[in-house]
Parts: C-alpha cells; sequence; structure tokens
C-alpha cells in the first residue's frame, strides 16, 4: 500500500511541475497561433500553425518588416496577424495604390500594389500593420494604428504544415 502512494504521489507531482511549465511557458515565452483566412498570403496561409515570441518585445520594440500577433483594436477578443509597415512616430500614407511611410519627411518604406486611402501620423505607442494579401487583408488601412499594449509578440516558427516547418526569417 505505501508504494501505491508513493507511485501516486509521484505521478501528481509530475503532472504538477508539467501543468506549471506549460502555464509559465504560454504566460510568458510564447504561445501558438493558427492563421486564419488569406490575409497574409503568399507567405502564411490558412490553417499555417505558428509558434509566437511573447519575450523578445519585453527587450526591444517591434521592427518594420516583422509579423506580429495583436489584439484588434475594435474587438480585444479577437487576435489577428499582419505585418509592420509603420513605427511610432512615422507618418503612414495610402494613396493612389500606393504605401508610403514618411519618418522626419523621408521615405522609409514604399510599395506599390495596394488599395485604400488613409493619412495618419503614429503616436509614440502606435504601429501600422498590413496584411501580405493587400487587396484581401481587413488591416491598419481600413481601422488606424495598432497600440503597442495590444501586440502580443512577433511569428518565429511555422509548425504547419510540416514540409513549411522552420524558423521564420526576417533578414530579407
Amino acid at each position: 500500500m505505501k508504494r501505491f502512494w508513493s507511485s501516486t504521489w509521484e505521478i501528481i507531482e509530475v503532472i504538477a511541475i508539467s501543468a506549471a511549465a506549460v502555464f509559465l511557458i504560454r504566460q510568458f515565452l510564447a504561445q501558438p497561433f493558427l492563421v486564419s483566412g488569406a490575409s497574409m498570403e503568399p507567405n502564411f496561409q490558412h490553417g499555417n500553425y505558428l509558434i509566437i515570441d511573447e519575450l523578445t518585445y519585453r527587450f526591444r520594440g517591434p521592427e518594420r518588416g516583422e509579423v506580429i500577433v495583436f489584439r484588434y483594436p475594435n474587438d480585444r477578443s479577437t487576435f489577428f496577424i499582419k505585418r509592420i509597415a509603420g513605427l511610432p512616430g512615422e507618418q503612414a500614407v495610402v494613396a493612389g495604390g500606393r504605401i508610403t511611410v514618411y519618418k522626419d519627411g523621408e521615405a522609409v518604406f514604399s510599395e506599390g500594389n495596394t488599395n485604400g486611402s488613409i493619412d495618419v501620423k503614429l503616436k509614440a505607442d502606435e504601429y501600422f500593420v498590413i496584411g501580405d494579401n493587400r487587396y484581401n487583408s481587413f488591416d491598419s488601412r481600413n481601422w488606424g494604428p495598432v497600440s503597442r499594449k495590444d501586440i502580443i509578440g512577433v511569428a518565429r516558427v511555422r509548425v504547419l504544415p510540416f514540409n513549411e516547418f522552420g524558423i521564420i526569417d526576417y533578414t530579407n
């Protein structure tokens, strides 16, 4: 009987330690995210399973070109995935089929093949985000900037589909 209780207690300890480890990792380090919709095609497809790094932005701010997961500003229970185009203090202008981001009056990002019309000066804690599929994305062109407090983290690893498994590269 003593051996039974000893084994049972060991199992309970393993389960408790495992649950605590999973909780801490999900709360402070990383969490899974399932891409839903076509707004990030061709780089991320509907059904891609990603790991979101929640730790990096505790040490530095988000950077242009990174793909982030954030709470939708008009419904904080909904999560979106988009690419950062504009940083705090910059001006994002979408007009004539182009998106151009200005810093101190000089263009720091410019890209064609887009739609919409907006001219917004980003505050000290705001980011302008866009989907990679410019003609099929609901993003900052529609509802404005994303606040830093709503950003969950940066997409770091693609887990599924298995043939695309790997670290997401932001050096290009």
